[in-house]
């Protein structure tokens, strides 16, 4: 009894029971109802057992017996309720085991039934702890999930609000580490990146890949000076098959960025032999448009900020701009992070582009509304204050696109393109069809002459050269949109 009450559990224990009773064994609720069952064989199944141990288990409960039996012609039921409590404390409220064998009913069966009430009512009570545990952990997953979709979304003071009930303490500024694990091994990795930082960072199963977790972690080393390993450092050391990415230091209000930063970086780190890489220094088109930019962003998007939908059912501007980040970020993985069906997010991206006059099919038109959004989710103090040049539409754009070129010819945008397309000067062939091809890597490599696996090796090089994420969302290919757009409209100009 007791070896299968820590190796087979309560499924055990019945399987073994109905074997020695040669008939029927089983849980019962204390109104008749089976929870669970074993029978020897299916040729030993009692003609309406269910009937039988129902009304047993009635009697039972009624007269607050510690056993009870129900003979009928060929068969007798056994009934014990299970209780941890001592002798004559009974629970009325419990299970009850009932055991169904034919008559007459085998010498000792009835005292082993008595002995087996305390190992089962100890698995059972497990089994249902340990039920009550993964829901536990479930709701706490999911609660920090929210939190860090609150987090992506811009909605701060929420986060920080929901936060509260878990633990740790949100840091601010933080830096956002992006750790890929090997298989089915997050939960270990988690554990060591607990171990590794004493749980000062927040640690968050990432809802749209299966094998990432999600750091947001204080900017500062555990124990600051000369000796002190970084989190993310630790763990590439400790875990030998995963890969690390980690951001530059940013204001808790800027994890969205923060995400991206590490995303970029981890592609970085799979091609190098250490698996961690950190993101190189890059400025965020967002702080260089100036203020003609925010003046650009906020008419574009003023028809989704105004929105009022005509039914209580029917998503709001907030919804729908998570909705629009989302989608940007990881694409058609949207679903997962939203926790929508794909039909809903396909309605609410069409609403979106209408509301905005956008074709989202369109990277130029993509990558305006992605530069819009961050614009807005950046604090307007932070853009350069330069004044805006002037510029015209040119052929072939969008009025979005088009509105955007007098933001893309600044002096401060110009330098931002030169320093993101500088490590690929001279050899940007590649980098030019794939954007011209909406980031479609079977029409860029047939425009290329080459094969789809030799396109995706060459983008593979240059994800290291850019030390960007171009294959898997969140890609740089707006951002490389801009950057090429923006050298355009200068060499044409």
């Amino acid at each position: 009894m007791h070896r299968l009450a820590r190796t087979g559990g309560t499924a055990g224990l019945l399987r073994w029971l109905a074997g020695r009773a040669e008939g029927w064994a089983g849980l019962v609720g204390p109104d008749g109802t089976v929870l669970h069952a074993a029978a020897r064989t299916a040729g030993a199944m009692v003609p309406d057992v269910a009937g039988l141990v129902a009304e047993g288990a009635s009697a039972l409960t009624e007269r607050g017996v510690q056993a009870y039996a129900v003979d009928t012609g060929a068969y007798t039921a056994l009934l014990f309720p299970l209780s941890v409590f001592p002798p004559g404390v009974g629970d009325a409220s419990g299970p009850v085991l009932a055991v169904v064998t034919p008559r007459p009913v085998a010498t000792g069966l009835a005292t082993l039934l008595a002995d087996v009430v305390l190992p089962l009512s100890l698995c059972l009570q497990a089994e249902t702890l340990e039920r009550k545990r993964r829901r536990v952990d479930l709701a706490e997953s999911r609660g920090r999930e929210a939190v860090l979709h609150l987090l992506m979304t811009g909605q701060l003071s929420i986060a920080q609000q929901v936060a509260g009930a878990l633990r740790p303490r949100l840091p601010d500024p933080v830096r956002v580490c992006v750790v890929e694990c090997s298989g089915g091994g997050r939960d270990e990795v988690a554990r060591v990146c607990v171990d590794a930082d004493g749980g000062r960072s927040w640690i968050v199963r990432c809802p749209v890949y299966a094998r990432h977790l999600i750091l947001v972690m204080p900017a500062e080393a555990k124990e600051p000076g000369p000796g002190a390993v970084p989190t993310d450092e630790t763990v590439a050391a400790r875990v030998g098959d995963c890969v690390v990415g980690v951001s530059e230091p940013v204001p808790l209000a800027d994890t969205a960025t923060g995400y991206r930063q590490a995303f970029h970086a981890l592609a970085v780190a799979r091609e190098l032999p250490s698996r961690h890489a950190r993101f190189g220094s890059s400025p965020d088109p967002a702080l260089v448009v100036g203020p003609a930019g925010r003046r650009w962003a906020d008419e574009l998007l003023n028809p989704l900020l105004t929105h009022v939908p005509r039914r209580a059912q029917d998503p709001g501007s907030q919804e729908l701009l998570a909705t629009a980040a989302s989608w940007l970020a990881f694409s058609s993985h949207a679903t997962g992070h939203l926790k929508v069906h794909r039909n809903t997010l396909a309605a609410r991206l069409r609403l979106i582009g209408e509301l905005l006059g956008l074709d989202l099919h369109r990277l130029a038109d993509q990558a305006a509304l992605d530069l819009a959004l961050r614009v807005r989710s950046t604090p307007a103090p932070a853009c350069t204050p330069e004044p805006a040049q002037s510029g015209s539409p040119a052929s072939g754009t969008s009025k979005a696109a088009g509105g955007l070129d007098a933001i893309l010819v600044r002096p401060a945008v110009r330098d931002w393109a030169d320093r993101q397309l500088a490590p690929v000067l001279g050899a940007e062939e590649t980098l030019r069809t794939w954007v011209r091809c909406e980031g479609r890597i079977g029409p860029a490599a047939a425009e290329l002459g080459i094969s789809v696996p030799g396109a995706r090796k060459r983008l593979t090089r240059l994800e290291t050269v850019l030390q960007r994420s171009l294959l898997r969302p969140p890609s740089a290919r707006y951002d490389l949109w801009l950057a090429l757009r923006s050298r355009d409209l200068t060499a044409a100009a």
